[in-house]
């Protein structure tokens, strides 16, 4: 499948979608511009108190998160590695361009860094991936037949924002 936007267009595109849903969502929103960003893209506030996001868009139904950090196909190691990176309670912010037509709607999903490095360490059967899939089921290997997808309470909704960004 070719793809429609080239790896910056998605970036760019995803940041503002997530952006505007949660300016939408009743959230201030502090954008970072430039080079050397910390690990987050933008700061997020409501009530004073503020969520650091970091916004990943893909168009293949995939985002390979974990894979710099894979040694001697230790999964889980590299899952723990990238969570102590990023800390438990960064907001990661899912954005899915893949059969979605321009002016329509991407799916977006939000979870903390530990839910999805919980969900990544179940993957595959238990055995873990460097891979966060919206939807897979694993056709050969040990994980045959298991079927991976992100849980749907992920699915970005404004009690989703209220859940994860008002604590």
């Amino acid at each position: 499948m070719q793809k429609e936007m080239t790896s910056y267009q998605v970036g760019v595109a995803a940041e503002a979608f997530a952006a505007a849903l949660l300016a939408r969502a009743g959230f201030h929103i502090s954008v970072q511009y430039g080079a050397n960003q910390p690990g987050y893209d933008f700061v997020v506030e409501k009530s004073n108190k503020p969520y650091l996001v970091s916004v990943k868009g893909s168009q293949d139904e995939s985002w390979g998160l974990t894979k710099n950090h894979i040694q001697n196909a230790d999964y889980h190691g590299a899952i723990d590695k990238w969570l102590c990176k990023h800390g438990e309670n960064l907001i990661f912010c899912f954005v899915q361009f893949k059969n979605k037509e321009v002016g329509e709607m991407p799916d977006v999903y939000l979870a903390t860094c530990g839910e999805v490095a919980a969900h990544m360490k179940k993957s595959r059967g238990g055995l873990g991936n460097t891979i966060l899939d919206v939807e897979k089921t694993w056709k050969i290997g040990k994980s045959a037949g298991v079927a991976d997808m992100i849980p749907p309470h992920w699915r970005f909704s404004k009690q989703r924002t209220e859940e994860l960004l008002t604590k």
